[in-house]
């Protein structure tokens, strides 16, 4: 019997060096900052341009200056190149760093393609703190998500605490009333995955509460590591919608993937 070879470990660059430097361990460690998160097929990626725009508009909001595209372009390509990947997924990372900001990217191994398992959420009265960044105060998302698992859920659906729904701990969710997607408008992250299916199918962004869930034909959730259907949220059940997920999957897949590097290693232009 054979066993498969263990992940190669993280590569992680800092501003486009090995991460060994003592001050940017120390500004990683920090914790202040943002990210976004990618997966990367062949060097390219679907919404390559989106990521850039988040990257550049929330250090711009966190640290008063810009993030050009091509400085990020050229230490994507970088890792990849020196982590030996084409697949991957893929994360940028800002950090405070002093009176500037530094970047960190890392490498790991690419998420399976495809739909995800079904999730079952439970419902909790918490809202990310500046939820529209993608920023790393996860401690709440963390803990409510892990609780949700230990109660035999697979993540937690965050809500207003007059019960609107907002997103999931590390998704974004939307629901099927037959007609349209609903993506809830309570304060959330707008996910690139989201991003690119919203405009490309029938949707609606408007609030949604808990008392409509029942009322909804089926849901599904969305983030940087793919899309799920979701067949339950606490004592609400949905089917798997195959139909539904088909039209959402295709959707996806209609979304162009954009490079990172052009031929010569430059940032390519979009």
């Amino acid at each position: 019997m054979t066993t498969s070879p263990a992940p190669a470990p993280a590569h992680i660059e800092i501003d486009g060096v090995p991460a060994a430097d003592a001050g940017a361990l120390a500004a990683v460690l920090g914790g202040y900052g943002h990210f976004t998160a990618m997966q990367v097929r062949d060097g390219r990626v679907k919404g390559l341009g989106l990521h850039l725009e988040r990257l550049d508009r929330a250090t711009r909001e966190l640290f008063g200056a810009p993030l050009p595209g091509a400085r990020v372009r050229e230490l994507l390509g970088r890792a990849l190149g020196a982590s030996g990947r084409r697949d991957a997924s893929a994360r940028v990372y800002v950090y405070e760093h002093g009176a500037r900001f530094l970047v960190a990217v890392t490498v790991r191994e690419a998420a399976p393609d495809g739909p995800g398992a079904p999730r079952r959420l439970t419902a909790v009265d918490y809202l990310r703190p500046a939820a529209h960044l993608k920023h790393l105060g996860g401690f709440g998302q963390r803990y409510h998500g892990d609780a949700a698992r230990r109660a035999g859920f697979d993540e937690a659906l965050l809500t207003t605490p007059e019960g609107e729904v907002a997103e999931g701990a590390v998704t974004n969710i939307a629901f099927w009333d037959g007609t349209s997607l609903v993506w809830p408008t309570a304060p959330h992250l707008t996910g690139i995955t989201m991003a690119l299916l919203a405009p490309r199918l029938p949707s609606v962004h408007r609030p949604v509460t808990l008392p409509e869930l029942p009322g909804f034909r089926a849901a599904f959730v969305t983030n940087s590591r793919g899309i799920a259907p979701v067949t339950a949220v606490d004592g609400v059940a949905y089917p798997v919608d195959e139909a539904l997920m088909e039209r959402v999957f295709v959707a996806y897949a209609e979304a162009p993937g954009e490079k990172i590097v052009s031929a010569d290693g430059g940032g390519a232009a979009d």
